[in-house]
């Protein structure tokens, strides 16, 4: 293992994006796994929501040779990049990582975050490595994804596109991704299908060829690098409400003290009855400490090792009025 107060530079570094729900985390979790004994990892994880969720996800299944970090709300590249370089600066010099794996938000600009990472200071540190984008091959049959402007950029970018969610499509699906990158110009990409975000960590390997091209302009709401949600105080009420919204889709999310105790059968039907593009959550119940993950293929629930307090962000493209009164009746 290299000397922890050796200087840091030349360290690989991965962008893993993709649009919402296809499984970035999955793959990730997966990656970590692979991950050789003597290495320490470094994860950022950016949020569309205001409250992190990811980081709790992976920090719950424990390993002490993984370090995460989270910039929430938003696109990490807005406010001239500062949240993120706040955090990617915290982060390697904590972990001296022998590898960063960056996850931008399924609704950022990714290419931005690249440009960001491809500047001078950050050019001494780093060594940008395959840029990894999932796809739900399914999903580019429906014009609200082929169409959207990030989905594209995601492409775009990409040394390598993973069609995910493989044992999910119909027998056509394989050759409608193979034949949309081709129709976009995209065919000189590498292309692997798997299932469960089951990624080769040799995908990771070799410099980037993606290109980069000067800054485009997008619109988030107004970031304010010195608030973080996440380490106020949460009020004698028990519960902080966060919203945020952009690139036509609304986010909504609580935090609970962590003495708010949640029954899991209760949680399990007001997850279900959520009509929602995303949910992720973690809550500390009566009956131990879960990840919930609710996509269009279903809910997924993951016991965890440990969290501090509990978490819940929706993803939607309306906010129904009804979710905290339906989310506190889970409370015991």
């Amino acid at each position: 293992m290299q000397n922890t107060r050796a200087p840091i530079s030349a360290i690989p570094a991965n962008i893993i994006t993709g649009f919402l729900g296809v499984g970035k985390t999955s793959a990730i979790q997966h990656l970590i796994s692979q991950k050789p004994e003597n290495e320490r990892w470094a994860i950022l994880v950016n949020e569309f929501g205001e409250i992190g969720i990811d980081g709790n996800l992976l920090n719950g299944q424990q390993n002490d040779s993984v370090f995460i970090r989270e910039v929430p709300g938003g696109c990490m590249c807005c406010a001239s990049g500062l949240p993120m370089q706040i955090a990617l600066n915290q982060l390697l010099s904590e972990a001296k990582p022998h590898r960063l794996l960056i996850e931008p938000t399924g609704l950022g600009h990714p290419l931005e975050v690249l440009q960001l990472l491809s500047n001078d200071y950050y050019q001494k540190l780093l060594n940008l490595e395959q840029v990894i984008t999932l796809v739900d091959a399914r999903n580019l049959e429906n014009k609200r994804y082929t169409e959207h402007a990030t989905f594209v950029q995601q492409i775009a970018i990409s040394d390598v596109v993973i069609g995910n969610k493989q044992d999910l499509y119909a027998p056509h699906h394989q050759d409608t991704l193979t034949r949309y990158l081709s129709e976009q110009g995209f065919d000189s990409k590498k292309l692997y299908f798997c299932e469960q975000g089951q990624l080769d960590s040799q995908w990771l390997v070799g410099p980037t060829k993606a290109l980069i091209k000067p800054p485009c302009h997008h619109h988030h709401h107004e970031v304010d690098p010195t608030r973080d949600i996440n380490t106020q105080p949460i009020p004698n009420s028990g519960f902080l409400e966060a919203q945020n919204e952009g690139e036509g889709f609304l986010s909504v999310g609580w935090r609970f003290s962590p003495d708010q105790i949640f029954d899991r059968q209760k949680l399990h039907q007001f997850i279900t009855s959520i009509e929602a593009e995303r949910l992720k959550a973690v809550f500390i119940t009566a009956q131990g400490i879960f990840a919930y993950n609710k996509t269009a293929d279903g809910i997924t629930e993951i016991e965890l090792d440990e969290c501090l307090e509990s978490r819940i962000e929706i993803i939607a493209l309306h906010r129904d009025p009804k979710w905290q009164a339906l989310l506190l009746n889970c409370l015991i």
